[in-house]
């Protein structure tokens, strides 16, 4: 009961209405006025009593020592000695405090909502009776191992399988985040959750249920998501050992002096309010300026620690890398056959497929005003490749083990440059006519331009730089080397990458981790630091980041470094201001020359000097880097 009335009392508009009434109480005691009851008594109740409540359930609940015990001391005791402006006044700035913090600590709550939707509801069982094979709709939870499913094109894949018939393309980023669909066959594992793009396939059901790897990936976000410590507040941490000086310095000016107003007065202006103040104030500042440079920021800890920050993780496609697919080499081999030609013939080809792949050639021909030939007799062959016949003649395009089921050769030094090609993480179409290989087309994705020389700053800021993704080691290499990063994973899935940043944690590493995928989601919730690059990312990763990149620029990562350093350096200069404003008043308290009235108002000025300070930083000049630059 007690607790639903202290928390009716603690929302904004109470706080702000106990302000208005002391405000009154000052303008009577400067004015010399008086009312039947002092209009602080409203700002006690409904800012004090809040106080009061969590200071006692802290104290015997909870066994700590907090600043709210402090100021409750305070409060009383100027009650006792009838100072009801002095108990207004520390109540109503503690209170103040408090929201200021918590609006910076409020975190989305919806990315695990979001994951879990993706968890597909239903599939399609195969089971054999005397009048053959029976196709069934079922729930997803009624599958079982060993259960023999069908999955057909655009379909997701409701649990962990082995490919037992058929050939496809699976996207599957939401695991992996490769930026292609993977060629499928059987005998060949598929993941739940992920997407099966052109063949129907028969599939064996290995993993169900909670053992699947979706649901591996909801319980991996979850954990990491409980394993967050609450944060702290610093006026908390250090009110173990103020609580008992005070009690001390106000014991001994009472005996000393025979006052038992200085003992009170040394309470009122011992009360930590300004550090209470010292980093929501500044913290909310720093928020407001990124949020001014296209970065939001969901936490005082996630600012906070990004400048604690030494270690930076990042993803590759989506994040380092642009994430889309264009063609990057025409490399024509059959003699009489020209870049313009192959791409004419690639492009006429492809035009009826609804490979990512196909559709890329197509939309770079477009670009380069390259115009389609008659096509007729397309076929598509998942996971290898598609035939047609392009203006009366037959053309193939496809893997190399396609080529080679159709008995189109390749020599040595044509196998060289595709190997070449893959080794520098592209992928390859292979353009056949008339039973020979007329060339070679090649897909990548692109690094971001700023890449560079985003990496090059935070070397400069002794910060190492690490890439962790699912795709082949050619791909990852190459794209590290371009990027200046000497540290690479490769081919990992959510848990290997939330695996190896726990790894640099342990090694006593402080780890931020850049991603944009729904596979990313876990590791951003392990991380001291998740970072989500939102214009491309999934919703699910920008929930479940600590800070969002409103857009593609990673450049601001350093920007970013620089930003949590100054709010951190503005926190400890405003925590020594207030500490030496607080020493000096308690000399003067034990002096005499202070009275609980007069002590809340200097105890005001220096949370006054505090708050200014820290809202300072919304326009601080930090430098922000220059995002059409490369290193």
């Amino acid at each position: 009961m007690f607790k639903k009335i202290s928390d009716s009392f603690a929302g904004l508009e109470w706080t702000i209405v106990s302000g208005i009434f002391l405000i009154l109480s000052l303008l009577l005691l400067l004015t010399r006025r008086e009312l039947p009851v002092d209009p602080a008594w409203v700002t006690i109740v409904l800012s004090g009593y809040p106080l009061l409540y969590l200071a006692l359930t802290r104290l015997f609940k909870e066994k700590w020592i907090s600043s709210a015990l402090l100021i409750s001391m305070a409060m009383i005791a100027s009650l006792y000695v009838g100072e009801i402006f002095a108990a207004g006044e520390v109540a109503f700035i503690m209170s103040i405090g408090a929201i200021l913090e918590d609006k910076t600590v409020e975190r989305a709550k919806k990315g695990i909502k979001n994951l879990i939707s993706l968890t597909p509801v239903q599939g399609r069982k195969l089971t054999s009776n005397t009048s053959g094979t029976v196709e069934e709709m079922i729930p997803a939870v009624q599958i079982q191992a060993g259960d023999i499913l069908r999955i057909l094109p655009g379909e997701a894949i409701p649990v962990d399988g082995e490919i037992k018939t058929g050939n496809t393309s699976v996207d599957q980023s939401i695991i992996t985040g490769e930026s292609l669909p993977v060629d499928k066959e059987a005998g060949d594992a598929v993941f739940c959750g992920t997407i099966n793009r052109f063949g129907s396939i028969d599939i064996a059901a290995t993993n169900v249920g909670k053992d699947s790897s979706l649901q591996k990936l909801i319980r991996m976000v979850q954990e990491a998501e409980n394993k967050k410590a609450p944060i702290q507040r610093i006026a908390d941490k250090w009110s173990v050992w103020l609580v008992p000086i005070a009690l001390i310095i106000a014991i001994c000016a009472f005996l000393s002096t025979g006052d038992l107003v200085r003992g009170v007065t040394v309470l009122v202006v011992f009360c930590p309010c300004a550090l209470v103040l010292a980093t929501p104030t500044s913290v909310m500042a720093a928020i407001g300026q990124a949020t001014k440079h296209g970065v939001i920021i969901k936490s005082g800890e996630a600012l906070e620690n990004m400048g604690k920050v030494d270690c930076i993780v990042f993803d590759k496609t989506g994040t380092l890398t642009e994430g889309k697919l264009v063609v990057a080499d025409i490399f024509p081999v059959l003699e009489g056959i020209d870049e313009k030609q192959l791409l004419t013939l690639a492009s006429s080809a492809e035009a009826c497929s609804e490979h990512p792949l196909a559709k890329a050639i197509v939309n770079y021909a477009k670009t380069q005003q390259i115009s389609q030939k008659p096509t007729a007799g397309f076929r598509m062959f998942p996971g290898k490749g598609i035939t047609a016949v392009v203006d009366g003649e037959p053309l193939l395009c496809g893997t190399l083990n396609f080529l080679n089921e159709n008995q189109i050769t390749l020599g040595d030094s044509v196998l060289s440059i595709l190997h070449k090609f893959q080794a520098q993480g592209k992928a390859t179409i292979l353009v056949a006519k008339d039973k020979a290989l007329a060339g070679i087309i090649t897909l990548s994705d692109t690094l971001r331009k700023s890449a560079p020389y985003m990496v090059a700053e935070l070397h400069k800021m002794n910060t190492q730089v690490v890439l962790l993704t699912g795709d082949y080691v050619q791909t990852a290499e190459y794209f590290a080397e371009k990027a200046g990063i000497h540290f690479v994973k490769s081919e990992l899935l959510p848990e290997d990458k939330v695996g190896s940043i726990a790894a640099l944690e342990k090694q006593g590493r402080t780890v931020c981790m850049i991603g944009d995928g729904v596979n990313d989601a876990p590791a951003l919730k392990t991380a001291h630091v998740g970072v989500a690059v939102s214009s491309s990312g999934s919703d699910i990763a920008v929930d479940a980041a600590d800070i969002a990149l409103v857009g593609d620029d990673i450049a601001k990562i350093p920007y970013l470094k620089r930003l949590s350093g100054a709010t951190v350096h503005t926190i400890k200069f405003n925590i020594t201001l207030s500490m030496i404003i607080n020493f000096i008043a308690i000399i003067l308290s034990v002096a005499g020359i202070l009275t609980p009235v007069s002590g809340a108002l200097v105890h005001n000025a220096g949370s006054v000097l505090v708050v200014l300070n820290g809202a300072l930083l919304y326009d601080r000049k930090l430098y922000v880097s220059d995002t059409s630059r490369t290193a």
